[in-house]
């Protein structure tokens, strides 16, 4: 991997970039995006030069599709004619199905290798981006955004974990810190639509019912922790949701129905010692995440590298 073209130079764009810079990554690192957000990626040095697509695809031999998941398929539309037959492309989307059946279709002169970085956070740009240091590093922040997340990758075909290109790109996720994992586009899809999607609709109808319900406003001086913590996600943009919610509709129901089913099974038994079970099933669950992403629990068996 000698060049790199990060297309969408937002927060997860510029993390990659910086990123690359503190692991010791060399070669150029090319930036396509909007005037603005190539302007803030240069100024934060998450990219060295900015460009038209046709004019990185044409130089790279790594192009990363940062964009929110609308703007990763019509790039994929437009990009076979332009890249070089040795690249590799990979994208960091949120849902992985649509971007991967389109991109079996229309990228055939080059390798396509799905992706997505277990990684964010509520702040857009390049602006809120982090590099991420190595061990040792004294402040959370310093850790970087990729350092300990997981890397889902999703290969349609079985050679696209086995070229120089992907082997390449895995050694570099390593060196900024992430995780890599194999996954099926399908079982991706169904995953986060549990650990990831349904906590930001979760978060998102917490907040708006208790904008609903709590009047005047101003009784918000009396909300404790807990509240904070369960509307962080609320913050986010729908701009950047609607996408992920209309690409995963259906895992996404899914899992709604299973949670609205729990709401109503707490509902149903506030007066009862039903409730014991749930509350002891919850903390289980909300220890092993904590585990998980401290990097204590054992890597799952798909794990790359």
């Amino acid at each position: 991997m000698k060049s790199v073209a990060i297309i969408g130079t937002g927060l997860i764009g510029a993390s990659f970039g910086l990123g690359l810079r503190k692991a010791g990554f060399e070669g150029p690192i090319w930036g396509v995006s909007s005037a603005g957000a190539v302007k803030e990626a240069l100024a934060v040095k998450a990219i060295d030069r900015a460009a038209p697509l046709a004019e990185a695809a044409a130089e790279c031999d790594l192009l990363f599709l940062a964009q929110p998941i609308g703007r990763i398929l019509d790039t994929i539309r437009h990009l076979n004619p332009l890249v070089r037959p040795e690249a590799l492309v990979t994208d960091a989307g949120s849902t992985k199905c649509e971007i991967a059946d389109l991109a079996l279709r229309e990228i055939t002169r080059c390798r396509f290798l799905g992706g997505h970085p277990m990684a964010g956070k509520e702040k857009r740009g390049a602006a809120a981006a982090e590099a991420g240091l190595f061990r040792g590093a004294t402040a959370a922040a310093e850790a970087g955004l990729f350092r300990g997340a997981t890397w889902v990758l999703t290969p349609e075909e079985p050679g696209d974990l086995a070229s120089t290109q992907a082997k390449d790109f895995v050694h570099w996720l390593h060196k900024l810190g992430a995780k890599p994992v194999r996954m099926d586009p399908e079982e991706h899809d169904r995953v986060v639509s549990l650990t990831s999607h349904l906590a930001q609709l979760a978060s998102t109808a917490l907040a708006a019912a208790v904008a609903e319900n709590l009047q005047p406003a101003e009784r918000l001086a009396v909300a404790g922790p807990g509240l904070m913590d369960m509307t962080r996600l609320a913050l986010s943009s729908y701009d950047l949701w609607r996408d992920i919610l209309a690409t995963n509709s259906e895992p996404i129901d899914r899992a709604l129905g299973a949670y609205i089913q729990k709401l109503e099974y707490v509902r149903e038994n506030l007066r009862t010692r039903q409730l014991q079970r749930e509350f002891q099933r919850g903390a289980e669950l909300a220890a092993r995440l904590r585990e998980a992403v401290a990097g204590d629990a054992r890597v799952p068996n798909d794990k790359l590298g």
